[in-house]
């Protein structure tokens, strides 16, 4: 590493999944607890203060999502169609569920207490675990579901075809908007602004739009998308997908990750680049930052956009992050 970056606190987490690292995702409760899932069929719980691994259970198939409730309780699923859930303390997991096609992604309504699930058979399906009947609703999606994510009462969820619906978690029956994304081509995924008052969404195509629920033409006016993930080498310019997306929890900035293996940090609000990190050893599958905003758990598994090759081994690095997660203060001449 590079100038200040040299003392910059980071290490790899000992015994890392075998194959692809689909997801990461660290407790809502306990800071130094983080899951991730992967293609080698099993879900991995990591101590990453003391670089432990702490337990693992396993699916039928490939894991293509996985996120935390509480400190108690993580939901996960993927190819074999099956919603799990595992007690975080004992490891037993259950199947709450499943899905026609493989679940793509799962996330957890804290404000409601109900697991939601979005799956390529082109259905988000809602579930209540602490009833005995656990599946709430199953509610048609214009076309598969590629990435979805909720804050507060709302959830977003992308498509393919650049579709993107809103939704009222309250009240899934209706559709709030229904959008086409900004972007031109395929979306990668989707996060909530921790605030709730928009979203940020990526595409295969190395751009990043931030876009916002309330639609009125002021708040509007504010949306915007930019470039990113690019790499120039010999003149010729080489655009990444941007695979991951995450918010700091504290103060709103987020951070993305590319298939240039590149992660960078951004302050939304005044459009601006704060930082971007030395490269890591191939592409930035997951992004995921601890619930007090310390840390920022970075998945190095090559993503397959330049086909078949020998590639670096999965990983998974845990990084202390700085003032570079903090807004930049505007100052405006008088």
């Amino acid at each position: 590493m590079q100038g200040s970056d040299a003392a910059v606190y980071q290490w790899e987490l000992a015994e890392p999944p075998s194959d692809g690292i689909s997801a990461i995702s660290f407790s809502s409760g306990d800071p130094n607890l983080l899951y991730a899932s992967s293609w080698d069929k099993k879900v991995r719980l990591y101590d990453v203060t003391n670089n432990q691994l702490r337990s693992s259970y396993q699916h039928k198939a490939a894991v293509l999502d996985v996120c935390f409730a509480d400190s108690n309780t993580a939901y996960s699923g993927g190819l074999d169609r099956t919603l799990k859930s595992v007690d975080v303390a004992t490891n037993v997991d259950a199947s709450v569920g499943t899905h026609d096609e493989a679940i793509r992604s799962v996330v957890f309504a804290k404000q409601t207490g109900q697991v939601l699930t979005g799956s390529w058979d082109k259905s988000v399906k809602m579930w209540d675990p602490r009833s005995n009947d656990s599946l709430i609703g199953t509610y048609d999606q214009r076309d598969k579901v590629f990435s979805m994510d909720v804050a507060q009462y709302m959830l977003v969820v992308a498509m393919a075809g650049r579709n993107v619906d809103i939704y009222d978690i309250r009240n899934m029956s209706q559709i709030v908007q229904q959008r086409t994304s900004s972007l031109k081509f395929m979306t990668r995924t989707v996060k909530c602004m921790p605030n709730g008052q928009g979203y940020a969404g990526s595409s295969i195509e190395g751009r990043v739009a931030v876009e916002f629920f309330d639609m009125s033409e002021e708040v509007q006016a504010k949306k915007y998308a930019f470039k990113c993930h690019r790499q120039t080498t010999d003149g010729i310019e080489n655009i990444y997908p941007v695979n991951a997306l995450a918010f700091h929890p504290i103060f709103g900035t987020f951070a993305s990750g590319g298939g240039d293996g590149c992660v960078s940090i951004w302050d939304g609000e005044n459009r601006k680049r704060n930082k971007m990190y030395p490269r890591y050893p191939t592409s930035i599958s997951a992004l995921s930052f601890n619930s007090d905003g310390k840390l920022l758990a970075i998945a190095s598994s090559y993503t397959y956009e330049e086909g078949e090759k020998d590639h670096p081994a999965d990983s998974i690095f845990v990084r202390a992050v700085g003032d570079e997660v903090k807004p930049k203060k505007v100052t405006t001449s008088t």
